[in-house]
């Protein structure tokens, strides 16, 4: 069914073809196989400034959240010793 001539054509085209774009693809392969990659760092300078800068900042807003903390623990405190005590802070709630 298939003409001789096709043939012929096929074969000389695979062989002159194909055949240099399989030995370049094997030879690619073969090359990063031999030559492993560099490796780079994980993080660039900028990278790196920057993580610090936001650690920085995550740390004083820590410390600043602490402060406010305590000032409503103290402030919590003093209503609370008040709401025992009424009649000693205003003296027109003493009995007579």
């Amino acid at each position: 069914m298939v003409d001789d001539n096709v043939v012929g054509i096929v074969a000389i085209i695979a062989i002159f073809v194909f055949s240099p774009i399989a030995i370049a693809f094997a030879r690619m392969m073969w090359r990063r196989a031999n030559n492993p990659p560099v490796p780079r760092p994980l993080l660039s300078d900028d990278t790196a400034q920057r993580i610090v800068q936001m650690q920085q900042s995550i740390d004083a807003m820590a410390l600043e959240i602490e402060r406010i903390s305590e000032g409503q623990r103290f402030v919590t405190k003093v209503l609370a010793e008040r709401s025992r005590e009424p009649a000693a802070l205003d003296p027109g709630l003493q009995k007579k």
